[in-house]
């Protein structure tokens, strides 16, 4: 067998490899700044979203309202967050179809008392539900806020990392 038909050697057998660190080719600058960006507005969406959090609770509990006895949980505690002002709008509607016999405000006739009871309840109801979506709101918002301030560390970090260039030259 010659030579010339012979099986290409291993490459990474007969290679010299050197490894060097090197400054990056372009600056990096425009990354720094876009990672502490980020970092930034992940602080302002954490404080906003506290804040928003906290005049929302504020507010539902100045109203003074109390869960009902009847309602599936939270029975006696005042509405304050989400899940309370969840539970406290579902036992309004039911004790609005209640007193509707099942109607509600569009099925109710337009000359029966007890209509006026219902379109109260069904705004209430709709009050309760805005600040759960306020809740909500506040909640992606902080969330929003820490995936931000990851992705602007990360940012920056990688653009203060030194670059590794490895050369190889085969060997003679």
């Amino acid at each position: 067998m010659s030579d010339e038909n012979a099986a290409p050697a291993d490459t990474a057998a007969t290679a010299d490899t050197t490894a060097t660190v090197e400054p990056p080719a372009r600056s990096l600058g425009g990354v720094k700044v876009v990672g502490i960006l980020g970092i930034l507005a992940g602080i302002l969406l954490i404080v906003v979203g506290i804040v928003a959090w906290v005049a929302v609770s504020t507010q539902l509990a100045a109203e003074n309202i109390t869960v009902p006895d009847d309602a599936v949980a939270f029975q006696g505690q005042q509405v304050t967050g989400p899940v309370t002002a969840y539970i406290q709008a579902d036992i309004i509607n039911h004790h609005a179809l209640s007193a509707s016999d099942g109607q509600t405000y569009a099925e109710l006739d337009q000359d029966d008392p007890v209509r006026a009871t219902v379109m109260n309840a069904s705004f209430l109801r709709a009050s309760l539900f805005t600040s759960v979506v306020a809740f909500g709101v506040s909640a992606f918002a902080m969330a929003m806020g820490i995936l931000s301030i990851m992705f602007g560390w990360a940012l920056h970090r990688l653009a203060s990392a030194p670059v590794v260039v490895r050369r190889s030259r085969l060997a003679e």
